[in-house]
């Protein structure tokens, strides 16, 4: 851990990259590295999508224009925004100066999103608490 005078630097993960179930299909994406940060104190896991009401399993979801819309249709942006707010107060809470986020996520993508048509194919962009995260001054970092 780095400590800057009393001040610990935390990081915030998904969730799933910590080997919770939490993704749409109630996988995880389990990588060692992040569980080890976990495990040692240096890293907060958080889903946001379950922070905004969302359950597990659920359908998957894309981003379209300015709005989270499932794959049948349904518009969840709101769960989606709630759940990053969320998860930006347990950011802010814990002192997170970085987050390491699973990659083409609607919530946690950075750099590159799916393009909302389902089809596998992705846009340049960051997903909602992504997104959140660098207004407020928070590193964040994809992990595949």
């Amino acid at each position: 851990m780095r400590h800057y005078g009393s001040f610990l630097l935390m990081k915030i993960v998904s969730a799933c990259l910590a080997g919770v179930n939490c993704r749409y299909d109630c996988k995880h994406q389990e990588r060692n590295e992040i569980v080890e940060m976990v495990k040692s104190g240096q890293a907060l896991p958080v889903c946001p999508e379950q922070l905004g009401g969302l359950s597990t399993p659920r359908e998957p979801a894309e981003i379209q224009g300015d709005k989270v819309i499932s794959k049948s249709g349904k518009d969840v942006t709101s769960e989606y925004l709630l759940g990053a707010e969320q998860a930006l107060k347990l950011a802010k809470i814990s002192g997170a100066t970085e987050a390491l986020l699973k990659s083409k996520s609607p919530m946690c993508g950075h750099g590159k999103i799916y393009d909302g048509t389902y089809s596998g194919k992705l846009i340049d962009g960051d997903g909602i608490f992504a997104n959140l995260l660098k207004k407020n001054g928070i590193k964040v970092k994809s992990i595949d």
